[in-house]
């Protein structure tokens, strides 16, 4: 019976230099899925896209796809075409040669090269392009064209590398929702790397947040932003207001926790197992936060705007509170209504969610 584990990385160490840049990376990736490695530059994403690869040789563990031990394996032998952030075409040949080159370098019969492009041509929309050359090709073409050479190979995953961050913002959400209906029609398997927040949260089945070479949290696209498991990530997708607190009662899932200068109580659910005494930070997104007279058993918290921006469908406020942290409030859909000086900000309990400050 075949596996459902496609991709099965184990301790999976890359030093280069003095340069520790994978740190013990265990990771497992289902068939069919859309996987986003997600974090700043120098974080190893793109070096763990090319171990998989096999562009770079990890120095310790071991990179499994497919049910095989592929360590000594070159690239050619992987199964695991990638889509290069410059596309990397070749300039001399046509769009139909491009696509071929790896089936051509397979030494596949040509019947079988002509049926493969023509189809992997009809996945992108690209028929009827067959003879161009790359430079009379829009860069979103040229993208398409990247993603036929791989797709051309039916391999069981595709590799890409900030494939869309050489196209301006509109073709890039385009090529974003084109990208990942094909893969979903297809039921392909793709590791996909970026920085781009967004573009992970809109096309992800699952998401790995790197920090400094380690893997932070592996989760849906909806845990990594509603439940992240460490501050970092909190911080790092999206904007989070933080408040220290200290756990006053914890039962099961439930946690009653104190905070502010006040010392309010707020009673949340925590899946994190939290000790009485102990401190912890709460978070809550600036869209979570409402400018009004907060309701009973509501986060509360009061403070004084400074400044805010209209930024189209909403409105965003910068605040102080009494102790001079600064705090985010997104207004939506307000009409003309426009808050000033001191205020009210509330939240429900459920968009409170607690981190450990261990982690």
């Amino acid at each position: 019976m075949e596996s459902n584990i496609l991709l099965d990385l184990k301790n999976v160490n890359k030093v280069f230099g003095n340069n520790h840049v994978l740190k013990d990376i265990n990771l497992q990736i289902e068939r069919g899925k859309f996987i986003t490695f997600l974090g700043p530059s120098g974080c190893g994403k793109t070096t763990l896209l090319r171990s998989i690869a096999g562009f770079y040789t990890v120095d310790k563990g071991e990179v499994w796809i497919d049910d095989k031990l592929v360590n000594d394996l070159p690239p050619y032998k992987r199964g695991t075409p990638m889509v290069f952030q410059e596309y990397a075409l070749f300039p001399h040949m046509t769009v139909f040669d491009n696509i071929a080159y790896g089936l051509d370098i397979q030494k596949r019969p040509e019947g079988e090269v002509q049926q493969r492009v023509e189809a992997a041509m009809a996945q992108v929309k690209l028929t009827g392009l067959e003879e161009r050359y790359p430079h009379e090709m829009s860069g979103g073409q040229q993208q398409r064209v990247a993603m036929a050479r791989a797709l051309v190979m039916n391999s069981p995953i595709i590799l890409l590398d900030e494939p869309l961050s050489n196209l301006d913002a509109k073709l890039r959400e385009e090529v974003r929702v084109e990208l990942r209906t094909l893969q979903q029609e297809l039921g392909l398997t793709v590791i996909y790397v970026t920085h781009d927040q967004l573009e992970a949260l809109s096309m992800s089945d699952y998401i790995v947040v790197f920090n400094k070479g380690a893997i932070d949290q592996y989760g849906t696209p909806h845990e990594i932003y509603y439940e992240p498991r460490t501050q970092y990530v909190a911080d790092f997708i999206g904007t989070t207001n933080f408040i220290d607190a200290v756990v006053e009662k914890s039962e099961g899932e439930m946690a009653t926790v104190r905070y502010g200068q006040a010392g309010d109580t707020v009673t949340v659910t925590s899946k994190e197992r939290l000790i009485v005494g102990e401190e912890v930070h709460l978070c809550v997104r600036p869209e979570s936060l409402r400018i009004r007279q907060p309701e009973a058993g509501e986060f509360k918290m009061t403070g004084i705007i400074k400044s805010s921006m209209f930024l189209g469908e909403k409105e965003r406020y910068f605040l102080v509170d009494e102790v001079g942290s600064e705090w985010i409030v997104d207004a939506y859909d307000i009409g003309k209504t426009h808050f000033e000086g001191f205020v009210q900000m509330s939240a429900a309990t459920d968009k409170i969610h607690i981190i450990k400050k261990s982690n």
